[in-house]
This record gives structure tokens, sequence and C-alpha cells, in this order.
């Protein structure tokens, strides 16, 4: 593991996009200009473009129009407004993030928490020694436990070895935020630093983000997840010229002068955050909206406590409530004893469980809503734009596909059955972001319908609208014309396609972890593996290859179809839905070469 990690330590992550003034008001007058053209053209859909003769076909495109509409509208809410960077001087002693605290004069007191359950004790072992390396301007009381779900031996070891706390129970119940959990119970820490395994810390990462505790309401800080292993992959000219010569390399030489540059294998499972990070989570700062996303996260103790406790109180009353009722139905008596009563609140406390953090598969996002929605204490997150650590990518296909899995699901499972839209103390702007990260694993089943509209078409010859005609192309154009400016100004610095593309085709584990959550199946999954598994996943991708192949062939038919004028298809309806067919196949495309893809070493070369 050593040699794979060398190979990239050299490796700085990009600055963080810069803040523009202009910039953000030309995003939101064209993002107000597509919303209303949207609108528009929804409008127009439902009101004056169903074909009549096909509504089993015409209405479910229609349906699945307008909920990609209600879609951007929550994504522009979204991407709305932006902050300058800042870097804020850090505190020199608790009573500057706490100034009510009695002991305010102490330096302050940092846990630095790796949680880890299989993954190789070498690779905590890199993070220990980064974490030692943190610096601060002030005296800190910094400490750095290792909370071990795996109880081995080997790291235990490590742990020992470093100098640093190992932690270990006898159960995994909760999985990471029942270690979390477990951990929060032997240590002090003002303030506490969430790592996975891999997670390497930079020497920067405390002194460049204490300083927003400065604000006594500031309950967590998140920082970008940073993939400092993913493939760069190979130029065009020289793929094609290791492949086929000098002809090749001229070959792809003068492809790339037309196209700009094209690298082969680059990112291969669209792993890069920055779009998440840079775009997403930071332009929720605004609304107080960021959520935690887990490792590279810092928090404050009495935060993640004290809302644990107003939820462990608010259960325990529930619990207590639900036996009252039952008893007093059952005995028919009016009231209960206060010995009683007080007997029944012991016991529904014991019953219950004190989770700092929520026992859910997707526990950091789950949190995060518990504290927002604390509107007692206006507890506020922030999304730190700086890059402050450093962790693996996904190694194949497989990890990618339980890792994305674990994302939908946990997100639905939390929409069904704790919806935020539905939670007290919410603003109205963090209801409307959350729905819009909810919102987007919901997208699988209208995008699954813009998957097959064009092969029911270019096989049927069977249109959705009452025509492809210019008024048709005059209300299309324009709103995707306005929408595709929009959203290139809002995402400015940030290469939207290869996002855009893996969206479309994650639908597979999106229908997947729908239906899931539907029957009421439990979120589980495996912890993602730090290292790559062997040979080709093309397994995963049967549904992209039908789509493609299906594709191919409805496109093949409706041009023979034409030609021989024996089908009802128009030369402006096959040429169109050929176009969008190919758009889609280009998109299922990036995901089957992902289940191909191997790294060079594995291919045989250097």
């Amino acid at each position: 593991m050593d040699d794979y990690f060398l190979r990239y330590e050299d490796r700085k992550p990009e600055p963080p996009l810069p803040y523009s003034a202009p910039r953000e008001l030309l995003w939101q007058f064209l993002a107000i200009v597509a919303l209303i053209v949207g609108a528009w053209y929804i409008c127009w859909r439902w009101t004056a473009s169903l074909n009549t003769a096909a509504m089993w076909f015409a209405v479910p495109l229609a349906t699945a129009e307008s909920l990609a509409y209600v879609g951007m509208i929550l994504f522009v809410f979204n991407l709305w407004k932006d902050d300058p960077i800042e870097i804020l001087d850090p505190p020199a002693k608790l009573g500057d993030i706490a100034p009510d605290h009695p002991e305010g004069d102490r330096p302050l007191s940092v846990d630095i928490m790796f949680a880890t359950y299989n993954e190789d004790p070498d690779l905590v072992r890199l993070g220990i020694r980064d974490a030692k390396n943190m610096t601060y301007p002030h005296p800190i009381d910094m400490h750095i436990h290792v909370l071990d779900d795996g109880r081995r031996p080997k790291m235990r070891e490590v742990a020992l070895d470093e100098g640093v706390n190992y932690i270990a129970r006898t159960t995994n119940e909760g999985f990471k935020a029942g270690n979390l959990r477990h951990a929060m119970a032997q240590t002090s820490g003002d303030l506490l630093v969430i790592c996975d395994a891999d997670t390497r810390p930079f020497p920067t990462l405390l002194a460049n983000t204490l300083g927003h505790f400065k604000d006594p309401k500031m309950a967590w800080v998140q920082t970008p997840q940073w993939f400092y292993d993913l493939p760069e992959g190979e130029a065009l000219d020289a793929a094609l010229g290791r492949r086929f010569g000098q002809k090749g390399a001229t070959c792809g030489h003068a492809i790339q002068k037309v196209i700009g540059p094209v690298r082969l294998g680059a990112d291969p499972f669209v792993s890069d955050p920055k779009m998440f990070y840079d775009i997403i989570q930071r332009r929720r700062n605004w609304a107080n909206a960021s959520f935690c996303c887990g490792a590279g996260s810092i928090h404050r103790r009495e935060a993640v406590m004290e809302t644990a406790l107003r939820h462990f109180g608010a259960k325990v009353e529930t619990r207590a409530h639900a036996t009252e009722e039952a008893i007093t139905v059952s005995s028919k008596e009016r009231d209960i004893a206060p010995e009683l009563m007080q007997a029944i609140r012991t016991e529904a406390a014991v019953a219950e469980i004190l989770t700092p953090y929520h026992f859910h598969v997707s526990e950091d996002i789950y949190t995060s809503i518990t504290l927002h929605a604390d509107r007692e204490r206006g507890w506020k997150s922030r999304l730190h734009p700086t890059v402050e650590s450093k962790m693996l990518s996904p190694q194949d296909l497989l990890t990618w596909t339980v890792q994305r899995y674990k994302y939908a699901g946990g997100s639905l499972d939390i929409l069904i059955h704790d919806n935020p839209l539905f939670r007290r103390g919410l603003t109205f702007s963090q209801r409307m972001i959350y729905a819009a990260t909810f919102y987007s694993y919901l997208a699988p089943i209208w995008n699954v319908i813009f998957l097959i509209a064009p092969v029911v078409y270019l096989f049927t010859g069977i249109s959705p609208v009452t025509a492809y005609s210019a008024e048709f192309f005059w209300h299309l154009i324009p709103f995707l014309v306005t929408l595709e400016l929009a959203m290139m100004a809002g995402t400015w610095g940030v290469s939207g396609y290869a996002a855009k593309a893996s969206y479309l085709s994650f639908f597979p584990v999106g229908l997947r972890a729908i239906v899931s959550v539907l029957k009421g199946k439990q979120i589980s999954f495996k912890v993602t593996s730090k290292v790559r598994q062997s040979g080709n996943f093309l397994g995963l991708v049967k549904p992209q290859i039908a789509v493609v192949a299906l594709t191919s062939l409805a496109g093949l038919w409706a041009v023979g179809a034409l030609i021989a004028g024996t089908t009802p298809h128009s030369a402006t309806g096959v040429v169109s839905n050929i176009l969008w067919g190919l758009n889609n196949c280009l998109a299922m495309l990036g995901i089957i070469g992902a289940a191909l893809w191997l790294p060079r070493a594995e291919e045989g070369t250097e």
C-alpha cells in the first residue's frame, strides 16, 4: 500500500473557486430567465402539445418534464447566493468560542477521532501521523483517538506505536454513529474532528477552521473531501500514439486542436466532489443549511450533546405517554398515580438510547437536520470551502455502487420516515434546501422515462407531442438554451457534463434504493473498500448497456422505416429523437467504460 500512496504524495488540491459578485448577479439573472422560460414551456406542454391519440405516452413524458422542472427550481434555490471566502483568526482560548464558560481562560481541547472497522491499519497510521503534524498558533490540548470497531490487535499496536489513544467496544451497535457515541463517552474535548480511516488531515486544518467557532452558535464546520488519488488519465494523442504509433498520435493531436484537451481514463467513476462541495454545499451557507458529510468535519461537543439530550428527552416523553395511554385505556382509570408515572418514565429512559449521532445509515445528514431544527439554540453550520484533508477515491465500480446506494437509500429513508419538510424548527430556506437533496434521489423515476421515450418513438413512430413542428422547437430550444447558460454561470469553474451524465446513468442504483425504502427494507451495505476489487464489473451496468443497445437499434430501425416510408415517422422526429438518444447513450457510455476501467499497471503498462 505504501507504493500506492507514494505515487500521489506530491498532488495538491485546487484552491476554492473565487467569489465574484458580478458573476453571481449574472447567474441570478439567467436563472430567473430560465425559470420563466421553463414555466412557459411546461405550461405549453400541458395545454397545447400533448398527442391526444397517445395519451399513454404523452402524459408520462410531460409529467417527467414537470417533475424535472421542480428539481430545477430547487436547484436554483440551492445555488442562489454565494459568500466571499473567509479564513478567520483562530481562537486562542476556550472563552473565544464559549464566552460564558467558567474555564474560559484555558486552552482549547480538541479530539481527533479516526473511525475504522476493517481497513488496513497502516492506512490509518498515515492519517495519525498527518494529524500529529497539524499546527496551531496558540497553545492547544489535542488528543488523537483511534475508534476501532474491528477490535484488531494490529490496529491497537499501531495506535500504541504512534502514541495515540485506542478505543474499542464489545459490539458494533449503531455502526459508525455508535462508534462515535462510545468514544464521546470516554473523551472530553471542546471540539471534535471526525476522520474516516483514510482521512489524512493537512497541517492547516485546525488553524484555518476553528475561527468559525468564535460564533458561539456555530455547531459544526464541514470541509471539502478531496480524493488525491483520482486517475489523471492519459492525453488522447499519447493514448492513440501508444496503441497505433505516430499516425495515431497525430490524429489525436488534431482532434484535440478542434475540441480541446481530452484525457482518457481520467476520474472514471466521476468521483471528483468539487461540484458538490465548492458549488452545492458552499451555496447553502447563505441559508444556514450546509449539512455534515462526516469525514473532515469539526463539531462543537456542546451542540452535539445538548441536541442529543433534547432528542432523548422527547423520545422518553413520547414512550411514557404511549404507555400511560395504554394503561388508562385498559384500566379505564382517568389518572395514573404519580409514583407509577415516575416508574414509567424511568423505564422509558432505560429503554431509549442517548445518541449524539443518529443510529442511521446516513447519520451525518440526519444529525445535521436535528441540530438545524433546534430553533431554541439556533445552531449554525458552515461549509469551509478550502480543502483541509485528503482521502481515497472509490477504486472500482463495485465500491462506487455500494457508496451511491448508501447515499441514496439513507437519504430516501429519512425522506419517508422523518421528512424534514414537516420537521418543526427548520426555517423555510432550510426546508427547501434539504428538499433539494432528497428530491434529487427521486430523479431516477423520471430519468427512466427520458431514457425510454426516444426508443419508443424510434421503434413505433408514435409521438408524445402533436408534432415535431416549428412551434415545438420554438418552445423547447429557448428553454434548453437559457437553462444551459444559467447552469454555466452558476457552476462556473467546474465542468458540469460529467456530473450530469453520471446523474442520468445512476438510474438503476437509484431505483433499487427507492424500491428498497418503499418496501421497508433496511438499507445495509458493506464498509466501503479502500483497495481495488479485481476484475471487470459489466454485470453492474447491464441496464445501461441495454439503454445503449435499444437506442442504437431503434435509431437504425427508424432511419430504415423513414426511407421505406411505411411508418408514421417524420424526418424531424427521427433526427430529434436520434440526437436525444445519442445524448442518453453518451451518458451511459461513461459508466460502462468505468466498469471496464483498469489502472494502467493492471493493463500491463507503466
